[in-house]
């Protein structure tokens, strides 16, 4: 059965006898291994039923780790690791040998943050390796930000859930690559293209790719409930035509009261974006657990983290 347990002593024991172990980080829990264990990165794609085609990021605790594992590291690279690291930014890079394929899907980049969460940065300065660690959940589910989440997921699968309690940011890294030595916006996320371009300029947006994708989260559906999900414009309107249905209705800032509405979740009261995406995931398992026939969600503003909130809504609901 899997433990959660705060005890970072038995996660540096897993991990270094190629055990694949839950980590929290301020996104969302990721499944981790040691990236040099071929065993360890076997389990995180078996576990998950993730394609082999699809990278894994690439977790250290320091620049200077992630120096050791690229070849080349752009101007504007170094620009936003210095805004944003450790944080919620993961940069595509070109990797040296000592990085193996297996986590890279044979490309010859390498995905790579360092996360801002106190017990996996203490976890990561203690061990002698990098970690790989894609989100723990099963390929295209919602992702956990809970460690409750991973451990309903996975039961017996995985040894060990570490706890860091509730994820802080609430989804993924905001991915980055460079073609050309020029920024690629791979995957939107917790941190807005508008903080982004503060700090390099205008960025080019190439976040769908279904084959061999550049960067995880990048095909068309992902982070879906079980529950028939569906993004709207107006969710009034659009429940008006399923009287009989008992749905669960996710919306920003303002509550909607219909009689087929069993179960209503405001995100932000406040209209405050952070704190809408901070919560989404953990919405979204609430109403996918009580087994409605539909969840019913709304466009949100497309600023900000509204384009990120919007982009994983759009592929949770995609068919």
């Amino acid at each position: 059965m899997t433990i959660i347990s705060k005890d970072i002593s038995k996660a540096i024991s897993l991990l270094k006898n190629n055990a694949i172990v839950a980590i929290p980080t301020e996104t969302v829990y990721g499944l981790a291994g040691n990236i040099y264990s071929e065993n360890a990165i076997r389990k995180i794609f078996e576990v998950k039923k993730r394609p082999h085609f699809n990278p894994l990021i690439v977790h250290v605790d320091s620049l200077k780790k992630v120096e050791a594992l690229v070849s080349e590291f752009p101007e504007k690279a170094k620009l936003l690791a210095e805004a944003f690291w450790p944080g919620s930014l993961t940069l595509i890079l070109k990797k040296n040998s000592t990085v193996p394929d297996v986590v890279t899907a044979g490309k010859d980049t390498v995905a790579i943050r360092i996360p801002n969460h106190p017990v996996t940065l203490g976890l990561l300065q203690q061990l002698p390796f990098p970690l790989a660690a894609p989100s723990a959940n099963p390929f295209g589910s919602i992702s956990p930000t809970s460690a409750t989440h991973v451990e309903n997921y996975f039961k017996d699968a995985i040894e060990m859930v570490l706890d860091g309690g509730t994820c802080k940011n609430g989804i993924e890294s905001t991915i980055i690559g460079f073609e050309n030595n020029e920024p690629v916006l791979y995957r939107l996320g917790s941190i807005s293209i508008e903080e982004i371009t503060k700090i390099i300029g205008d960025i080019k947006i190439k976040n769908k790719q279904e084959i061999a994708p550049n960067a995880p989260g990048m095909l068309e559906r992902h982070y879906a409930p079980s529950t028939k999900t569906f993004l709207v414009h107006d969710v009034a309107q659009f429940i008006k035509n399923y009287p009989d249905k008992h749905i669960g209705v996710l919306v920003f800032s303002k509550a909607i009261v219909a009689p087929n509405i069993k179960k209503l979740v405001v995100l932000s009261k406040k209209k405050n974006l952070k704190e809408a995406a901070s919560k989404l995931y953990k919405s979204l398992h609430d109403l996918d657990n009580l087994h409605l026939d539909m969840i019913v969600t709304e466009t949100f503003p497309d600023v900000e983290l509204g384009k990120s909130i919007n982009d994983r809504l759009e592929r949770a609901t995609k068919d």
